[in-house]
């Protein structure tokens, strides 16, 4: 059996404010992008000791089986195993969603590195401030 245990500090990804400048959305998009990476390796984990579990759970019954004891314990421990299943592939699914969403804020984030880094070096060099976005375009 596998003991679980807590882990603290958990919460959001990234805190969500109104500071939208370059270098912040980057910070935000590279610990959004770690968070899923992280979250996608502990599920990994999971499905692979749910289906071992499954896997144990399935032997006992047989061997509840072959002790001859009797039949509804047989058939609570397949059900057991018959839920360790049906969860596993909720787990799996579960874990191609966060690295789907962990490909997408390293792809985001990268892209807007192409779009806008050399924008953000420009003011950034800048002496005089800088008109807030969309001042021309009234």
């Amino acid at each position: 059996m596998t003991n679980l245990t807590p882990r603290t500090g958990g919460g959001a990804a990234a805190p969500t404010d109104g500071d939208n400048r370059y270098k912040s959305v980057q910070h935000k998009l590279k610990t959004l992008g770690s968070a899923m990476d992280r979250a996608g390796n502990e599920l990994e984990t999971l499905l692979r000791d749910m289906r071992r579990n499954a896997q144990r759970a399935e032997g006992l019954a047989v061997d509840i089986a072959n002790a001859e004891l009797d039949r509804r314990f047989v058939e609570m421990t397949n059900q057991v195993a018959v839920a360790l299943g049906g969860a596993a592939q909720a787990v799996q699914r579960l874990h191609a969603t966060a690295q789907e969403v962990s490909g997408l804020a390293h792809d985001t984030r990268r892209t807007h590195a192409r779009l806008y880094e050399a924008l953000d070096t420009i003011r950034s060099g800048r002496s005089e401030r800088t008109p807030k976005p969309g001042f021309f375009a009234r």
